[in-house]
């Protein structure tokens, strides 16, 4: 019987100490406290996946809240009875209420069901906020006039007569790269768009 926690932040730049503080002394040795950086919209997730491989039977999972796990209502609700069904506990620190250790306990199992259902809809209404509100904010970028993504390549003053030369062999593409001062890429995105 092993003592696992998961921790996971969306993006590279969070900061996932907060949930080291609390779930690292619950666990059997640092090698299983899993840490990922990476989106919770689904549970392709390698360490997750390796880590929940590595579980055996009578095992525990320690986790912050149930959105760390997952922000996706019917995968973190499946997620959860494949747990229940390989009979491995989860621990949730910020909802203890959400515990399935104690499976032949009627009751207990009824508020299990009853708050899991809630929160997994929580997160995944939260996520789905989330994302609504990002596509409002960049339409409303995009309506002032904020420009996303790389700015075009502008159009080198002596395109026409080197790429001339170059189409004649009389110079290399490297050479015309290095008249038109164009890196590679953008080079050749100008010939793609025929800029000839």
């Amino acid at each position: 019987m092993s003592t696992w926690g998961y921790i996971r932040v969306s993006s590279k730049d969070q900061n996932e100490d907060r949930q080291i503080i609390e779930i690292e002394p619950l666990v059997t040795t640092k090698d299983h406290l899993i840490i990922e950086k990476i989106s919770g919209k689904d549970f392709n997730r390698p360490k997750y996946q390796s880590m929940k491989n590595l579980m055996n039977d009578n095992d525990t999972l320690v986790i912050k809240s149930l959105d760390r796990l997952g922000r996706n209502y019917e995968a973190i609700k499946e997620e959860w009875q494949d747990f229940k069904k390989r009979n491995i506990h989860v621990r949730v620190l910020d909802m203890p209420l959400l515990n399935n250790e104690n499976k032949d306990d009627l009751t207990a199992n009824l508020i299990n069901d009853v708050v899991l259902e809630l929160l997994s809809y929580v997160a995944e209404s939260e996520r789905k906020n989330t994302k609504q509100r990002q596509k409002e904010g960049i339409k409303a970028a995009k309506d002032k006039g904020v420009k996303f993504g790389r700015p075009s390549v502008e159009l080198p003053d002596n395109w026409n007569s080197v790429i001339k030369d170059w189409k004649a062999g009389k110079i290399t593409a490297k050479q015309a790269m290095e008249l038109t001062n164009t890196k590679r890429t953008s080079f050749y995105k100008l010939i793609k768009n025929k800029w000839i």
